[in-house]
């Protein structure tokens, strides 16, 4: 017999459940950024913002709904039904309601208005900041750890955006100020989505937390858009109907659960930072589908924004390594 111990497979090690965590968060996080570029296009046919979030969810909704019929059908022909039942945890129903109309209702409805008048790549660059709100919110309200040397990853962050903003305020006037606004409502609400609903995929499961929190924005969607227009303020055109269902499948449905099922296996956090390639993406996109001028103010602040995130990854897993070394190096003794 031989005396080689026996390997266990890869497959079976953590760290590819982390890894492939990384892998869901930066493949959402693309098809997130492709959001901007399909409401400007949509908003060539004279459609506003509530009333193409309503169509988007219209279509959107089903699969979530869907998805979730499927994911209880079958834990039950397993026998494996260990999803929390509703008529005995009622509240924990109506909390991922709530947290959902939070960050698909509330997030998405200022980030569609901010698109009025912004373009995608600064829009994106402040939504970009949501990870510096779920780390400042986190330290705040969730007890989670703070290192005083991000401060420098925030300065280096808002730098950039002042830069960005102020090419395009010189450029567009004062409206750029109404739509940053608006924008920026729109990331913390999302900072905050982030850090809610991480407790509640844990006892749901990201799929069955999906599919309810999207309905919960669907509803406060359809409740808001019916409380501003008529049904038959919408004039569907071909053109329309198909960059609704691209904002509905592709930058809704399936960045929507590859965020939550990344959010299963990695920290809130670690979520945020790993989209720090998310203006990028909206920057080459603007410029090859928009074909919007690309300033050298842009890609300055860009990339300072991206430093800014950067610099908190590096001082966080350093920050991070210590205290496991310090925490074994305890129980050890």
């Amino acid at each position: 017999m031989s005396d080689q111990p026996i390997q266990k497979s890869p497959l079976s090690a953590p760290w590819l459940l982390i890894w492939g965590g990384y892998i869901l968060a930066m493949l959402g996080a693309f098809l997130f950024a492709s959001k901007g570029i399909w409401i400007k296009l949509a908003y060539a046919y004279d459609i506003d913002a509530s009333a193409l979030m309503a169509l988007r969810l219209s279509i959107a909704t089903p699969f979530f709904v869907v998805f979730g019929i499927l994911t209880f059908l079958r834990a039950r022909s397993k026998g494996t039904n260990t999803l929390p039942p509703i008529d005995r945890q009622p509240g924990l129903y109506i909390r991922t309601l709530l947290v959902g109309a939070l960050g698909y209702w509330l997030a998405s409805y200022t980030d569609f208005e901010s698109l009025t008048t912004l373009s995608p790549q600064f829009e994106r660059l402040i939504l970009f900041t949501y990870p510096l709100f779920v780390i400042l919110f986190g330290a705040m309200f969730f007890k989670q750890p703070f290192r005083l040397k991000a401060v420098w990853a925030f300065a280096i962050s808002y730098a950039g955006l002042a830069m960005v903003f102020i090419t395009d305020l010189n450029a567009h006037g004062s409206a750029i100020v109404v739509g940053a606004l608006w924008c920026m409502v729109s990331s913390v609400a999302f900072a905050m989505y982030l850090l809610l609903a991480k407790p509640l995929i844990k006892r749901m499961g990201p799929s069955l937390f999906t599919s309810w929190a999207m309905s919960g924005a669907a509803i406060a969607t359809g409740t808001h858009f019916l409380l501003v227009h008529k049904i038959s303020d919408i004039h569907m055109t071909p053109p329309l109907l198909t960059l609704v269902i691209g904002l509905a499948i592709g930058a809704t449905v399936l960045p929507s659960y590859l965020t939550n099922f990344a959010l299963s296996r990695i920290s809130s956090q670690a979520n945020a930072v790993i989209s720090f390639i998310n203006p990028i993406f909206t920057l080459a996109m603007s410029a090859l589908i928009l074909n919007q001028h690309i300033s050298p103010s842009d890609i300055i602040g860009t990339l300072l924004v991206l430093t800014g995130v950067g610099l908190y990854i590096w001082i966080d897993q350093r920050a991070t390594r210590r205290e496991a070394e310090a925490q074994l190096a305890t129980s050890k003794g």
